[in-house]
């Protein structure tokens, strides 16, 4: 399916009110949620993620964390936070996927991060702070210009994006983006605790099996 009936058919869908598409009940429940279990990670990892920094720190000999603009809800900028896995030459505004010799630019450290997903911690920071949600769909970074328009024509930034969503459990960048912004839709028009859930235990899976890696946007020095 290509990128244009994507956003026809999504454009068509919401001129038609649903209730798949009521948001905002849940919404606000989600959002607590998001704060009370957040701040219980945050005192939780502390130590564990104090103890990544300093890895980071001695390995990548630069700083720890690093922020990069992600596009969130109402298409509002944020600055996202992640650890850094990459050294700081690496291009910033690109996909890994995108880089024909991106693993040269990955530190030792950074190969255990992503695999194990553990890069995504100080995101939690980001959901106690309201740019993001534990699930929703992803932040993209501005530059993917032809994602935003069809995530757009579905409506898709009413809701946070979150840490992990339901495109990444189902394939995450082993998929196309028509078929990214297709979960995504599905994501809001059946937006509720039941499918967070099934999407925490699949993130939670997917990990613990190593499978999907994602590929993320390269890292570099803020600007």
């Amino acid at each position: 399916m290509n990128k244009n009936s994507v956003s026809e058919r999504a454009a068509a869908e919401a001129a038609v009110p649903s209730e798949k598409n009521a948001v905002g009940t849940y919404a606000a429940v989600k959002r607590a949620m998001d704060v009370f279990f957040s701040v219980i990670a945050l005192i939780l990892l502390c130590i564990p993620m104090l103890l990544i920094s300093l890895l980071i720190r001695i390995d990548a000999r630069d700083k720890a964390i690093f922020t990069q603009k992600r596009v969130g809800r109402d298409e509002k900028v944020f600055e996202c936070y992640k650890f850094r896995t990459m050294k700081r030459e690496a291009p910033r505004y690109c996909a890994k996927k995108d880089l024909a010799d991106a693993d040269a630019f990955i530190t030792r450290t950074g190969r255990f991060l992503r695999k194990t997903s553990l890069d995504e911690l100080p995101q939690l920071w980001n959901v106690l702070k309201g740019d993001m949600s534990f699930i929703g769909p992803r932040p993209l970074i501005r530059e993917e210009v032809s994602v935003h328009e069809m995530r757009r024509a579905c409506g898709v930034y009413r809701v946070r994006p979150g840490i992990s969503g339901y495109a990444q459990i189902n394939g995450r960048d082993m998929i196309s983006d028509e078929r990214k912004v297709e979960l995504d839709k599905y994501y809001l028009d059946h937006f509720s605790f039941a499918l967070d859930v099934r999407i925490l235990f699949g993130t939670v899976l997917k990990v613990l099996k190593k499978q999907d890696i994602h590929q993320g946007a390269l890292e570099a020095p803020d600007k």
